[in-house]
């Protein structure tokens, strides 16, 4: 039997890693140039407590379970995880009822370390909070990580437990008989045999439903906005800081980030149609990003400490849930789909829930196997090692002490490594090894790392790509 899991974002890597558990051929692919780099590359990072959620929804039931997976996952899979708790901050008496809300609504999750602190006690955790603020619900389970490699180091774990990745390549449809899928078909011309396909294809998990002639809720996306701030503004903020949420969403936040900087916003707006290529930032969106980081944090909306603004986006349909079903039409597909917020803290449940509860539904039954790997490799970061060790990794081989990304302080054996895992472009050395992320986001250090990944993949530069087909460096030679 063959599974095909469409999409390599947290989601679908991390239900292919599960399905890699049983005696099943997996293939998992991928329509961008790398693993991550869609939904899971542009958000706030955060490890949801699971207050927030409304009880008896999907998003209810598996964010907190998902919570809990997080830190085993991190282990076996090495990617970081901090647990930095969060608060949900409030003025006065008045708005204390939205936070006993929140609170009940969490215990009724089963969300644990929650409980309403008053004044002098959020000041002792965030000493540069507003003045304003008087209660704020703690929630010491949240967390943040770097979604690009929990969904890049489930892909590697893949692949070591014999699954396959397919990436620059984009399902276009199938093949049916009987109400079963047969084929899948690539835009390559590859073919697929499928005994299961699952959508997991985020943005587009409608329009790969509607490829198999499979019927599902109407795609909504909302886009946010965010500023990275340098990491000197890190000494000011703590903890994840949310504002009351609205209908809109959980609000403009201050998030600290696993690498030192601090993120504010995201903006929460509704697209009109569907146009998937929109991550623009408007002038409105980024002004409102920066008062509300200010409002929460006065101090921390210093011109002086934007590093970058970015957008992205996430999917949803008019319900609000999760969309996780198996297709009336076809008995062997599943769609995997509106995962929005908290979708990146729920995916480990979401994988175990798809496989365990909705695959059986197929008719197919998954037999385990006994020679599953759950873990993988460190791979080092001499940023991260103390001075005898790094030492010691020159001696066995001296690229370790060749620094191509001085603000991360990334070596170029960290970049070769990247290139065996997978990356093919700038953009993939960048989020598997954070060459690229610091203050001059890649000024200085993108063309060294061009220049290895045309060596390791002997190719000529000009065939080099920052992030896609379309994204050129360098066209040619001027002189010889």
């Amino acid at each position: 039997m063959q599974a095909v899991v469409i999409g390599g974002g947290v989601v679908g890597s991390l239900i292919a890693r599960e399905l890699t558990r049983y005696k099943i051929e997996v293939v998992l692919v991928e329509k961008s140039e790398d693993i991550g780099q869609g939904v899971t590359k542009a958000n706030s990072a955060i490890l949801h407590g699971g207050y927030d959620d409304p009880p008896d929804t999907l998003r209810a039931k598996l964010c907190a379970a998902g919570n809990s997976m997080f830190t085993r996952l991190s282990e076996e899979l090495k990617f970081p995880v901090k647990r930095t708790g969060s608060l949900v901050v409030a003025r006065g008496r008045d708005e204390l009822p939205r936070l006993e809300k929140l609170l009940e609504n969490g215990i009724r999750n089963g969300v644990e370390g929650l409980r309403i602190v008053e004044k002098s006690e959020l000041k002792s955790l965030e000493p540069y909070i507003s003045d304003e603020f008087n209660f704020a619900l703690l929630c010491s389970s949240a967390g943040i990580t770097e979604p690009w490699m929990v969904a890049i180091s489930s892909s590697i774990n893949v692949s070591e437990n014999g699954g396959r990745i397919i990436t620059s390549d984009e399902v276009v449809g199938g093949t049916m008989r009987n109400g079963r899928i047969e084929k899948v078909l690539l835009r390559s011309g590859r073919k697929l045999r499928a005994d299961l396909v699952i959508n997991a294809a985020g943005v587009f998990f409608e329009r790969v439903a509607s490829s198999f002639g499979v019927d599902v809720p109407s795609v909504k996306l909302r886009k946010g906005e965010y500023i990275l701030l340098d990491k000197k503004a890190s000494s000011l903020v703590n903890r994840i800081i949310f504002p009351l949420p609205t209908a809109e969403g959980k609000g403009r936040l201050v998030v600290p980030t696993v690498d030192g900087g601090v993120l504010l916003g995201p903006t929460s707006v509704e697209l009109p149609g569907f146009t998937p290529e929109d991550v623009s930032t408007t002038y409105e969106g980024l002004v409102s990003v920066r008062n509300s980081g200010e409002y929460l944090i006065p101090g921390i909306d210093n011109p002086g400490w934007y590093v970058k603004s970015f957008a992205g986006l996430r999917p949803e349909t008019d319900q609000k849930d999760f969309y996780i079903r198996k297709a009336e039409e076809l008995e062997n597909f599943i769609t995997v789909g509106a995962i929005r917020s908290p979708g990146l803290t729920a995916a480990p449940a979401i994988a175990e829930y798809v496989v365990t509860r909705i695959v059986p539904e197929t008719g197919i039954r998954l037999v385990e196997r006994d020679d599953f790997v759950s873990s993988i490799k460190e791979r080092e970061r001499i940023k991260e090692l103390s001075f005898e060790r790094v030492s010691q990794l020159i001696d066995k081989d001296p690229a370790y002490g060749r620094i191509v990304c001085q603000c991360n302080e990334v070596s170029e054996t960290e970049v070769i490594q990247a290139i065996r895992d997978g990356a093919r472009t700038v953009d993939g050395v960048k989020f598997r090894t954070r060459a690229g992320f610091g203050r001059c986001q890649g000024g200085f250090c993108s063309s060294s790392i061009a220049r290895i990944l045309a060596r390791e993949l002997k190719k000529d530069l000009s065939e080099i790509r920052q992030n896609n087909e379309r994204s050129w460096i360098v066209s040619e030679k001027v002189r010889q």
